[in-house]
Formats: C-alpha cells, sequence, structure tokens
C-alpha cells in the first residue's frame, strides 16, 4: 500500500467516509441522496455513487465502545472492495482523532497481507494508493502506522509458513537478515555454542529433529553505556509433535504456528529499532523443532538447563516451557535487563480459561500488569491477569529432579506452567509471562482455514514507547 496526505477531497476519485453511530450530517457533501439507509453500525458499509459517478462507501465506526476496533473496520471494507480500486482512494480523515487515523492505516495495510504464498498460480495483485485526506500534517502518524503493520504481516507470514521451510535456522536467517535491513544487532548461537554455553534445555527438545535449535539474541541499544531496559524472550517451537508424548493427528498440521511468541519477539525488536525509540531491548528466541525420532528426549529422563537446575520430563509435549526455561535464565544473567517479558502460544489450558479473546498474563509487578492491561484495551490485543500463588509450586514437585517440567493434572494448566517459568526468573522482581495461544493463531475472516492475527506486535511496542517516554 502506498499512503499519501492530501488537503482536499477530489471527487473524480473513490472516497471512504468514516461514520460515527447516529452522526451522519457531514454525509451529504459526499453523496447525492439524503436518506442513505446507514447508520453508522460499527464496520457496517454502504457504497454509493457520488455526483461523479465515483464511488462513496460509508463506513461504520460504531460507538465510542468501538474506537479500539477501527482498524478491523477498515482492514475488512479494503480486503472486500480492494479489487475494484485502480485510481487513488481517498480517505475522510477529520473526524478521526490521531489513535483513530493510525488505526485506520494500520487496517487498510493490514488488509494487503496475502497467505498464499506457496501457491503455484497467484492472483496479481497492485499496489493501492491511498490519500488521507486532512489539512493537518499527519505525515509522522502515516510513516510511524505503516511501519507497524507492515511488521505485523511480516510476522504473520512468518507464523503461517510451513515448517519444512521455516526451521530453527530459517528464524535466525530471517532475524539477520532484519537486523542488517533495521540497523541492529543480531547474533544467532547454533549447536556447538549452545553445548558449549550449556542451552542444556533447549537442546534436549531438539535433539530429535534433524534441523537443530538455535537461540538468536538481538539487540537494539540505542543509549550507549547504559543497561538493558527491557528483555523480550519469545518461544520458537518451529514444529510440535508433541515429541514422544505425541500430539493426537487432529489440527497437527497447525502446529506449524507454535513460534507465535518469537514471532512477536522478532517483530517488535525489528519495529522498535524502525521507529527509532529511545529504549535499550533484547530479545531472545529459543528455537526447536520437537520432533519425533530415536534420538528424542523421553518422559522420565531428567534433562540439565541453562539455570544449572535438573529437570524431570514428565510429558515431552510440555517443551515450550524448557526452551523458555533457557531463554530467561539467559537473558537475566547475560543482560540483567529492568524488565523482562516473555511471549508464548504456551498452554491449552489458557484457552479453555479465556478462549480467543485475551491473552493470560502472569506476573508478580503491579505497576507492569497495569500498565500491559491498560495498553491492551487500548490496542484491542488485551491481556488478563492469572495468579502465580506459591500453593501450585508442589505441582512442579520432583523425588528425582529439581523440579518437573508437567505437573499431570488437567487443571491450572496455564499456571503450572507459568510457575516453572517463574522458577528461572532467578527472582527477577519485573517479570511478565503472556500466553498467547488462544489469541496468536486461530479463525479469522481473512482466510478459510486457522491463520496467523499478529497479535502481540503492538500491544509490546506501545508498552515499550510508554517506557522510553516516561
Amino acid at each position: 500500500m502506498i499512503f499519501k496526505q492530501v488537503s482536499k477531497v477530489n471527487t473524480q476519485y473513490d472516497v471512504i467516509v468514516p461514520c460515527r453511530k447516529g452522526q451522519l450530517e457531514h454525509l451529504q457533501q459526499f453523496i447525492t441522496i439524503k436518506d442513505p439507509d446507514f447508520n453508522g453500525e460499527f464496520s457496517t458499509v454502504q457504497m454509493l455513487y457520488g455526483a461523479e459517478g465515483n464511488r462513496v462507501y460509508l463506513l461504520g465506526l460504531g460507538e465510542e465502545k468501538d474506537a479500539v476496533k477501527v482498524d478491523e473496520a477498515f482492514r475488512k471494507l479494503s480486503f472486500d472492495h480492494k479489487k475494484y480500486w485502480k485510481a487513488p482512494v481517498q480517505v475522510v480523515t477529520a473526524d478521526l482523532s490521531e489513535a483513530e487515523l493510525q488505526k485506520a492505516i494500520i487496517g487498510l495495510e493490514m488488509s494487503a497481507y496475502e497467505i498464499g504464498t506457496f501457491k503455484s498460480k497467484k492472483e496479481e495483485t497492485k499496489a493501492i494508493t491511498f490519500e488521507m485526506v486532512s489539512d493537518k500534517d499527519i505525515t509522522a502518524t502515516l510513516q510511524e502506522a505503516q511501519a507497524i503493520a507492515e511488521t505485523i504481516n511480516r510476522i504473520k507470514t512468518l507464523v503461517d509458513a510451513p515448517a519444512n521451510q521455516k526451521t530453527p535456522e530459517f528464524l535466525g536467517q530471517w532475524a539477520e537478515d532484519s537486523a542488517k535491513a533495521s540497523d541492529y544487532k543480531c547474533t544467532v548461537l547454533h549447536e556447538k555454542e549452545l553445548k558449549a554455553q550449556g542451552f542444556h534445555a533447549v537442546m534436549a527438545v531438539g535433539q530429535g529433529s534433524v534441523n537443530p535449535p538455535v537461540v538468536i539474541v538481538t539487540e537494539y541499544m540505542p543509549k550507549k553505556d547504559s543497561a538493558v531496559d527491557i528483555g523480550l524472550v519469545g518461544k520458537g517451537i518451529t514444529f510440535d509433535t508433541g515429541g514422544l508424548s505425541i500430539k493426537p493427528s487432529t489440527n497437527l498440521h497447525y502446529m506449524k504456528s507454535d513460534m507465535g511468541g518469537a514471532a512477536v519477539v522478532l517483530g517488535v525488536v525489528e519495529l522498535v529499532a524502525k521507529l527509532k525509540l529511545n529504549v535499550n531491548i533484547v530479545g531472545v528466541v529459543a528455537s526447536a523443532e520437537n520432533a519425533v525420532d530415536s534420538n528424542s528426549y523421553r518422559p522420565g529422563d531428567v534433562i540439565d538447563s541453562y539455570s544449572g537446575k535438573t529437570i524431570e520430563i514428565i510429558d515431552t509435549d510440555a517443551e515450550g516451557r524448557l526452551v523458555l526455561a533457557d531463554g530467561l535464565s539467559y537473558i537475566i544473567k547475560a543482560f540483567q535487563p529492568k524488565q523482562v517479558i516473555d511471549l508464548a502460544t504456551l498452554t491449552g489450558s489458557v484457552v479453555q480459561t479465556l478462549g480467543y479473546t485475551a491473552a493470560g498474563m502472569f506476573t508478580n509487578n503491579t505497576e507492569m500488569s497495569q500498565g500491559l492491561s491498560k495498553i491492551g484495551f487500548d490496542t484491542n490485543e488485551r491481556v488478563w491477569p492469572l495468579p502465580l500463588f506459591a500453593d501450585y509450586e508442589a505441582d512442579l514437585h520432583s523425588d528425582i529432579a529439581d523440579l518437573r517440567n508437567y505437573s499431570g493434572k488437567p487443571v491450572a494448566g496455564a499456571i503450572t506452567a507459568a510457575k516453572f517459568l517463574e522458577a528461572f526468573t532467578d527472582g527477577h522482581k519485573a517479570w511478565v509471562h503472556l500466553d498467547i495461544a488462544g489469541v496468536s493463531f486461530g479463525d479469522s475472516p481473512y482466510s478459510k482455514m486457522k491463520s496467523a492475527s499478529g497479535y502481540g506486535v503492538q500491544l509490546i511496542t506501545n508498552y515499550i514507547k510508554e517506557f522510553a517516554g516516561n
């Protein structure tokens, strides 16, 4: 998509006119009929013709409570109608706040996402030019919003990619290419380095795959000689069979999405670098393929970890917490970040708890919890707090190791997973775990099969922006 600013509406072009519910007085300058049979309900569209024969799209923005979803309204309009657009399309922005304008641009850009990357015959696509009509200088908003949406589309492409293409090494190469393009540092630790440095849990999860594991370390450090402000850790399981505790075949093909947390971390570091935020960020992605092989780790095994703690393996399908354990221990020991946030498509339990509406948030840091909650509602990438009570620690007791990786109980699965991770944070006072299993990948009006949502990029980037501002 191409975005430009213009000062006046050109009635030769198609135009999108956003309308709040019940506030339609401004429509008469764009349409030729008095009663358009339209009341501005959220994401409703009425297409009429203007005096010059141009199309006029009345787009409903709904009520005040719908403001956080403005991007969805613009995205759906563009997705449904872009095949008809040839000349520039104008967007009337006079009644949009700056936040709504940003969301509008994000929605329009996200409508350009093409999921059929691997089709042999692809529909011909063209870049659509949007002329944003405003008498104020909105250049900075246009640029930032487009950068956000382009990054979201990039991580969606990653999550939707098949596992035979998207190996751990592929993720490492993606990060290296991104670092070169956006001017930040990337180091990929391969098998020899992982073994030498003691990433035992990552190695254990990946040892059954022909595709070796990697740990990706990305650093954006504009404040020289200063501490790391925020450390991000992402689960990068590029395919999850469940290991020897093998998953059922139903929906197994969707386990290509089990690196959704890693995609967010990679995308956020890239975006923060593009936006040149004055904050020091480190992202760590612990990536492996959890495969079934004669060399796979087994239930009943005891493995080491980067932290030095030993882990009894009860279930090899509880592998995400193992790679995150090494990632958390490493980032805290090597970089001492002021705050740590990890993201992972970690448990089905969080989906049973919160459905597909919000991510599970685990932290004992009230300030971080409140900040992420507010930003989550503002961006419509919501989080909801769940407990880290000490009572749950007994579920991780092991007779033969320091702790076990799975409680074996059919209750509180997301909580005991978070408690497991907490054991590898070295008592860090500003750590948040986000279980994004229900919101990273799922049903969508833009694809017939389940697909990536892009969740997390705006949530974490806006949190970092607020941190930088404070």
